[in-house]
């Protein structure tokens, strides 16, 4: 517990998380899921925080999605079990690494090549284990992931190699944050869903077990998971949402639980109000894309461009900031921001509650 008790007596900028917010994106996203009958993996990545994970498994999720070595083994570590690390396995660092997991139980990996499997295929069997994995499929988002019409025989190549057990497939339907509209991208999370469902029924008929289907992302966490068919989904940043999800209308800004609390330092140049916020703060991930590092709390005020310890703002306000005034921020992206800290801090209201450390950084 902190010392300190309330928000404006915290140093500067400083990480906080508001915990009516999170608490109600957690229980909100756990009962859709559950009332469908769909499993729910959020993604770790948002949060790196160990007390939101166990309020996400409190909550009914029946595992946690990784996207580092250092994740997983934190989590481990941890006692969080049935764990998907969703991202390549590649280079002898990261084989031996998943081979010292499988000893341990409960992780599942995603392949999408053959030469990506066969040296984690040739460590397995050296070592007397075997690997669990999920095939990665591209809906769409065109990074990592086999082409559909290429999934029966890279199945079938991969599920032939000794030490590996192919359980389903896994997709991330990245895509859908470049749709026009709401309405278009509820449309292609539902196609991206189908889509996995249908190849997974494609390959139940080639012999292959397929207990998972999974699809993952915030912006398709109200459709992907909803096709028949599709067994799981890993949103991530629903747990705090973000700028960018209230610009999809993923969420509402009530809905935003992260914020970068900064204080303003300088105000030389009239309408232009510095703050002791910067990249290293806020991250630089989607500033280009967005139009702004973030969305301000205060009426007329823009956040347009920042250093690495200065924020500079745009402030069109009918009281102008001055030296020494608060703001409280909404990150364009949650899951970069959160990398950027070492912790952050618990409130209710203007109320401190705790300050909760943040794991697994590079």
């Amino acid at each position: 517990m902190t010392a300190v008790s309330r928000i404006s007596d915290l140093p500067t900028p400083a990480l906080l998380v508001d915990l009516d917010r999170l608490e109600r994106n957690i229980d909100r996203m756990a009962s859709a899921f559950a009332k469908a009958g769909v499993g729910l993996r959020p993604h770790t990545k948002t949060s790196k925080c160990l007390e939101v994970v166990r309020r996400q498994v409190a909550a009914g999720a029946l595992g946690m999605t990784c996207s580092t070595p250092a994740e997983v083994a934190w989590l481990q570590a941890a006692g969080v079990s049935d764990l998907l690390w969703a991202h390549a396995p590649v280079g002898p660092p990261k084989v031996a690494f998943v081979i010292d997991a499988a000893r341990q139980g409960g992780l599942t990996v995603a392949l999408d090549s053959y030469e990506a499997a066969a040296p984690l295929s040739a460590a397995a069997v050296a070592a007397g284990v075997t690997v669990p994995f999920v095939l990665e499929i591209n809906t769409g988002h065109a990074r990592l992931g086999v082409d559909p019409e290429h999934v029966p025989a890279v199945a079938a190549k991969l599920a032939a190699l000794p030490g590996l057990r192919l359980r389903g497939l896994l997709t991330h339907e990245g895509h859908l944050a470049a749709q026009p509209d709401r309405p278009t991208l509820e449309a292609a999370g539902h196609t991206a869903g189908a889509l996995m469902a249908s190849l997974a029924d494609g390959l139940r008929a080639d012999g292959h077990a397929m207990e998972v289907v999974s699809v993952g992302s915030t912006p398709g966490a109200t459709s992907a998971p909803f096709a028949a068919g599709v067994t799981e989904g890993r949103p991530g940043t629903y747990v705090y949402y973000d700028a960018n999800q209230f610009r999809l209308g993923s969420c509402t800004l009530d809905d935003c639980a992260l914020t970068v609390l900064a204080r303003v330092v300088s105000v030389q140049r009239a309408g232009r109000p510095i703050i002791d916020a910067g990249i290293k703060a806020m991250s630089s991930d989607t500033i280009a894309a967005a139009g702004s590092v973030g969305l301000v709390d205060r009426p007329g005020v823009a956040f347009v461009d920042a250093n690495e310890e200065h924020g500079f703002l745009a402030d069109t306000g009918e009281r102008p900031l001055v030296v020494g005034d608060l703001v409280r921020i909404i990150p364009n992206h949650a899951c970069g921001t959160t990398n950027m800290w070492s912790h952050l801090y618990a409130v209710r209201g203007d109320q401190v509650v705790d300050r909760w450390e943040i794991a697994a950084r590079y």
